[in-house]
């Protein structure tokens, strides 16, 4: 007689013995048996680590719904083993070997508190108290607390499992749970209709797979990229200003022909992203991007790096190599610091533009070159053809097409664009994660003339982003470190350039330190004059956050972050 029949006949409860029989290991074959279903033995800690990365990845609601649908499907397996179990007892029996059930594989120690069971007018009601629920401990142990109940999957587990067995919808929800802080996991079980929310638990045990929304997001991006691709933008070359949107404009008509541009404007204004701009938005985009810095390379080279050389054309040549236009065949060579090109290789281009070929250097044959040439320059190219440095014909054949690039100063409507994209840059290389900037910061780039341009910026916000710690602002003295005060409200900059401040050195410190004794004496220490001060502010601005920032002439997440850091709560 096999125990289930025993069971039946008897009409009593399998106790925990009983239990622990139905409990196999196969060493044959490596499987382990509850009656007959195939068990795993898992530890916690990897069960936590990979309810981490389901909640990272999806998020809260989204994780909870997958292991309340998870806890469901195993709670009607175990229903199915108890009633094969233990026949036709009476439901409160069957519920109470559940309990046995959730004990004996470690899930939970179950503590009946109330249990009222009337089919026939469908009346249930149960409270459970769960002790040791492994579910809490995870987040009381390495997740972290959370705002709600925690215990997901035993919720899952308990509907699905009093359904089956009653053969009614039944739902349960956790009214307390250690994993938020509650000092027990109290379970409660109705019938569904008597849950007023009932349908968003629902909801929960529906299986809600996320392709179709990946889908429809992907369908979203692909609509605003080419919206994006539509507007005045160019690649990395980022801003909003009049200035930028004209550029944008010059750049993306030059990118769908075939003439020759030449970029002007001072060091560092971006003339090599512009460059890069024409060629991807050109057809030449899948084709090479060949930048060369004329000033960087010797002027008894240059020739050479440009155009190719063959084997012994001069001393050191010990086999032909190609230049720089042949590896930009079918695509697009930049020329930066155009003037600094010797008088053969101006000679040399003007070839290439003219006839579309090229001579290596010590060669007697001339080779077919298609390539499209982006040229720029900081200095005046007409000045140096009357000075005589440069070829008059081969201006006018680069002058079809100028763009002028504005410096720095004259688009600071680009400076907050262009310091939010260098910030984030820098914080995912360093892997530091900043407040942003404070106030006079930001104050203070918007003041400063930019004599290195762009260039200068984002050498400026990496400088600053090193400087400051992860957690806290980065502060105008992390971008200038020299920066000192000077007279009339200015600051003044390590290069001399005069930026605007709010206030004076003398109105930060007044004639009388009478008031700095008197702190000093009463408070004892910087901390304590910080929280008095942050306190007085937040009392001065009536507990709104932002407008006490701004009396003390911070940003908002600064504040906050130094009121968390006292402990200072705001009512």
């Amino acid at each position: 007689m096999n125990i289930a029949t025993e069971h039946l006949n008897n009409q009593k409860r399998p106790d925990i013995q009983q239990l622990f029989e139905q409990v196999r290991f196969q060493n044959s074959d490596g499987t382990v048996w509850f009656g007959e279903q195939r068990m795993l033995l898992m530890q916690l800690a990897s069960l936590t680590n990979f309810r981490k990365e389901q909640i990272l990845t999806v998020g809260l609601e989204r994780a909870k719904g997958f292991f309340m649908r998870l806890g469901y499907s195993l709670g009607q397996k175990d229903a199915e083993l108890v009633k094969r179990l233990s026949g036709n007892l009476a439901p409160e029996e069957l519920f109470r070997t559940g309990f046995q059930l959730h004990a004996l594989k470690g899930s939970v120690r179950v503590e009946e508190k109330t249990l009222e069971i009337d089919r026939e007018k469908q009346h249930f009601l149960a409270k459970f108290t769960m002790h040791d629920a492994y579910e809490a401990e995870m987040f009381t142990s390495e997740l972290g607390l959370i705002d709600g109940p925690a215990c997901w999957a035993l919720v899952g587990h308990a509907s699905s499992f009093a359904s089956e067995l009653l053969g009614q919808e039944i739902i349960f929800k956790e009214k307390q749970c250690r994993g938020c802080g509650d000092h027990l996991c109290l379970f409660e079980g109705r019938p569904a209709t008597e849950w007023e929310d009932y349908q968003t638990y629902r909801n929960y045990f529906k299986s809600s797979p996320i392709i179709e929304e990946l889908y429809e997001l992907q369908d979203q991006i692909s609509v605003l990229r080419h919206k994006i691709d539509n507007s005045s933008s160019l690649g990395n070359f980022i801003g909003k200003s009049d200035g930028y949107q004209k550029v944008c404009k010059l750049a993306k008509k030059a990118s769908t022909g075939k003439v020759s541009v030449l970029l002007l404007g001072e060091t560092g204004v971006g003339k090599e992203l512009v460059a890069k701009g024409i060629h991807k938005n050109s057809e030449r985009s899948e084709q090479p991007f060949i930048a060369v810095n004329c000033a960087a390379i010797p002027p008894d080279l240059i020739e050479a790096e440009l155009f190719g050389v063959e084997k012994g054309a001069y001393t050191g040549a010990t086999q032909s190599r190609e230049g720089r236009f042949e590896r930009a065949h079918k695509g697009t060579i930049f020329l930066d610091e155009l003037v600094e090109l010797s008088p053969r290789s101006q000679a040399a281009l003007l070839r290439v533009l003219q006839e579309g070929e090229l001579e290596r250097v010590g060669d007697t044959h001339t080779r077919s070159v298609d390539v499209r040439v982006i040229a720029a320059t900081n200095e005046s190219l007409s000045k140096a053809v009357e000075e005589g440095r440069f070829r008059a014909d081969l201006y006018y054949r680069l002058n079809v097409y100028p763009i002028e690039i504005p410096p720095l100063r004259q688009r600071r409507e680009d400076i907050s664009m262009l310091t939010d994209h260098f910030l984030k840059k820098y914080e995912a290389f360093y892997t530091k994660k900043t407040l942003g900037l404070s106030d006079l910061a930001m104050k203070a780039l918007l003041n400063y003339r930019w004599p290195g341009n762009v260039r200068e910026l984002e050498n400026v916000i990496e400088r600053g982003l090193i400087l400051a710690e992860s957690g806290e602002s980065i502060d105008a003295q992390y971008l200038f470190p020299s920066m000192n005060m000077g007279q009339d409200s200015q600051i003044i900059s390590p290069e001399g350039e005069l930026i605007n401040a709010p206030t004076s050195a003398s109105e930060l410190s007044p004639d009388s330190t009478d008031w700095m004794d008197q702190a000093l004496d009463q408070m004892g220490s910087l901390e304590k004059v910080e929280e008095a001060l942050l306190q007085h502010s937040l009392v001065r601005a009536e507990n709104n956050v932002a407008e006490a920032a701004r009396l003390l002439g911070i940003t908002r997440p600064t504040l906050a972050y130094r009121l968390k850091k006292l402990n200072i709560e705001v009512e």
